[in-house]
């Protein structure tokens, strides 16, 4: 394994704020933030309703801590660092999960493309180079999957949608608007960031799986990121996502009702069966078609606007 130097960071030139979002992880919090003061400017921790010393251990280790009352989720988590990093004028954040698994030295892999204005974003993937052999399959084929349904809408496609170890510049900061509370919220801020035209870009990053101690729980976090990735596409693209169901229903629609209809003709009675789904599946379409052009329409006004 490579170690990190802290020369290494040296050379960079803007200053770095790395943001940790907690949730009871006293077992891993001063070790990752005494690390991190070696090579960081600045460290905010965003306690997300902790039950342990975590937030106690944060203080007195004295960062940045900022404490939410209950536990809100990782986006909530991501949502207070972001706002804290625009107030305190943050030249670049860097989010880094707490842990364990992230490793410091990529902490320069990520900023440097930012400092050298080739991205706005930068993605430590896990599925560049050899790193990928690395991950659990179950892990692996949940992050694809995911990942596939997100680069749908994304300009830039990408490996890994559902990596926490980021960077972000401080237009992406000053301009980026968080709404998702739940594990959700990487998808959203790709999808987002590529909708406002910011560059995305990966860089190649390892993580340290061995004992897991993340405090996430897998079916929920899948969960999460699947409706909010659905969410966001149906926004982004209302015509692709609402359309296409419209066209398949109402041919399905057609087909059954004129088997309906020749039913009638040949045999003299009506077939309830076939009339209902003939009916059902046009009125599904129907539905599905109004929405596109109303969902579209609203986005296109607000985009507008916004312009």
């Amino acid at each position: 394994m490579n170690y990190y130097k802290q020369n290494d960071f040296k050379n960079l030139k803007m200053k770095i704020t790395v943001g940790i979002p907690a949730f009871n992880e006293e077992k891993n919090i001063a070790d990752i933030i005494t690390k991190l003061k070696k090579i960081a400017d600045t460290i905010i921790v965003c306690n997300d309703g902790s039950t342990d010393s975590t937030s106690e251990i944060a203080q007195n280790l004295g960062v940045i801590v900022i404490n939410h009352p209950k536990n809100l989720g990782y986006g909530a988590g991501i949502k207070s660092i972001f706002n804290k990093s625009k107030e305190i004028g943050s030249e670049v954040l860097v989010t880094f999960d707490g842990d364990g698994q992230h490793r410091l030295e990529d902490v320069k892999k990520v900023v440097e493309p930012i400092e050298k204005n080739e991205a706005d974003i930068v993605i430590g993937s896990r599925f560049l180079d050899d790193a990928e052999k690395k991950i659990p399959r179950y892990r692996k084929l949940g992050i694809k999957i995911i990942t596939n349904v997100t680069n749908s809408t994304l300009k830039e496609k990408i490996t890994d949608s559902q990596s926490g170890f980021r960077a972000y510049s401080k237009n992406v900061i000053s301009k980026l608007n968080i709404s998702d509370f739940g594990m959700g919220v990487s998808t959203e801020i790709l999808i987002k960031s590529s909708s406002m035209g910011f560059n995305i870009m990966e860089v190649p990053i390892i993580i340290r799986y061995g004992d897991e101690t993340s405090t996430h729980n897998s079916v929920s976090h899948g969960t999460s990121v699947l409706f909010s990735t659905i969410k966001y596409t149906s926004i982004e693209r209302p015509l692709a996502f609402y359309g296409i169901p419209s066209v398949i229903f109402l041919i399905i629609g057609s087909i059954f009702s004129y088997s309906a209809i020749q039913y009638y003709v040949e045999i003299g009675r009506l077939n309830p069966n076939l009339a209902l789904i003939g009916a059902s599946a046009f009125l599904i379409g129907i539905v599905f078609f109004i929405t596109a052009i109303l969902l579209f329409s609203l986005v296109s006004v607000v985009r507008e606007g916004k312009n």
